[in-house]
């Protein structure tokens, strides 16, 4: 019979390179298990909400036309409230991604004449053009809805101070982003969300805060919304679709701020009682309750690959011993090959267009050409395993994702071998 080694070696990872990785491996089994305990929680709280709903097979029978009196739409619904426990969500695959649902619940609850202000620096740049930090047909800004940003630290840590001087009598919305983007700070901690969301309270309790949940959920054992967000929100092609949603965003939170994303997604008088389903329901409930332990094993090819770099000397946020925030790595290069190289081998390990060879290109949304390397069942699904970064300095490359942390673990050995083979790094 085949030996795993040389199963590895037909598939392009040298003898080198493969017992370099399984001497990395060998010494994360101890993290390894923390991550399965709490994916063991996580998958209780998904599975005590499936129950508490009484969800059974007549819940993925999907609607058509204008979707009314869909069952199986409205129980989902009840359930990411339950799993996040919030008093409401909104969970439609008419809600085409997270950049989406980010717009839908800031145009929804904001006025004209209201500021916002991000309290965790610089957004992702999709949501720039939303904003209108760079002018945008649509924008907020368009809308004379105004826009303040506070810096996080140097450290990463909230700025409470200027956040506390930072408020004004036209402040509605206070925005935080739980991941990095397309930046080289640390993703923020869920407890550390919750105390900036208890300061920000405390001085002013009619604020709505909103965190962009995406790339989080699942990754702690709380979510911000156990800490009082008001808005919970993130995309299903991400952690809590469980690589099976093939489109959708949603939105947790107050019923208040939820009932007006929903008149927002439809129009006033429709609200929430249209949007059909069509036959997504199945995939949506089945990759809820596959979420938790999918999230895991992207935490664990994470983990893999930043103790993996950083013995080459590379910078990697977080590093190798760091506690996780989220799903995403970062490797900082300082160069465009290291980037467009790792991205080609994670491209080669794919199961899906392996034989293509991604390049950079100028990307809608995005101030700089961008790389992306996917092989994905779902297009752009970002749970699977995916390596993304724009072509500028520090040229960090941002991947994220595997279903399974084998594959993980193959995609990873495979873009160490695409930068040997290119001799940006030398084993041994």
């Amino acid at each position: 019979m085949e030996t795993l080694e040389s199963m590895y070696e037909a598939m392009g990872v040298s003898k080198e390179i493969y017992e370099f990785g399984e001497k990395t491996a060998e010494k994360l089994e101890g993290r390894f298990r923390e991550i399965d305990a709490n994916a063991e929680y996580n998958q209780m709280k998904v599975v005590r909400a499936f129950q508490k709903n009484r969800i059974s097979a007549e819940h993925f029978n999907g609607t058509t036309g204008y979707g009314y009196n869909d069952a199986g739409r409205d129980d989902l619904e009840k359930v990411y409230a339950d799993t996040f426990h919030t008093e409401d969500a909104l969970v439609r695959p008419q809600i085409t991604c997270g950049t989406h649902a980010l717009a839908l619940a800031l145009a929804a609850n904001l006025r004209p004449g209201d500021e916002m202000i991000s309290i965790s620096g610089k957004p992702y740049d999709t949501l720039e053009e939303v904003i209108g930090i760079r002018p945008s047909r649509g924008s907020l800004a368009e809308y004379g809805i105004t826009y303040r940003q506070v810096e996080l630290k140097p450290d990463g840590s909230f700025d409470f101070e200027a956040i506390r001087n930072a408020l004004g009598e036209k402040t509605r919305l206070v925005e935080i982003q739980r991941s990095k983007g397309y930046l080289t700070r640390p993703s923020l901690a869920v407890d550390k969300i919750g105390e900036a969301i208890r300061f920000v309270k405390s001085l002013r309790p009619d604020i709505i805060v909103m965190v962009d949940n995406c790339y989080g959920e699942f990754v702690d054992r709380v979510e911000p919304s156990d800490f009082g967000a008001d808005m919970t929100v993130g995309s299903l092609i991400k952690n809590p679709g469980g690589g099976l949603a093939p489109i959708g965003g949603y939105i947790a939170g107050t019923h208040e701020c939820i009932e007006n994303c929903a008149v927002r997604l439809t129009s006033p008088g429709l609200g929430r009682e249209v949007g059909a389903s069509l036959g997504v329901l199945r995939q949506l409930y089945q990759g809820f309750f596959l979420a938790p332990t999918v999230t895991a094993s992207a935490l664990k090819t994470a983990i893999f690959a930043a103790n993996l770099y950083e013995q080459l000397g590379f910078r990697v946020n977080p590093n190798g011993t760091e506690r996780r925030n989220d799903i995403i790595q970062d490797i900082e290069f300082g160069f465009p090959e290291g980037v467009i190289h790792f991205c080609e081998g994670i491209q080669q390990a794919a199961p899906v267009d392996s034989y293509v060879t991604p390049e950079p290109w100028a990307m809608p949304g995005y101030d700089s050409d961008v790389i992306m390397a996917a092989g994905a069942f779902v297009s752009g699904s970002s749970i699977e395993l995916s390596a993304d970064g724009p072509i500028k300095p520090p040229y960090a490359v941002y991947f994220q994702g595997g279903l399974t942390y084998e594959h993980g673990k193959f995609g990873i050995l495979r873009s160490l071998q695409r930068l040997y083979e290119c001799g940006v790094v030398k084993i041994g």
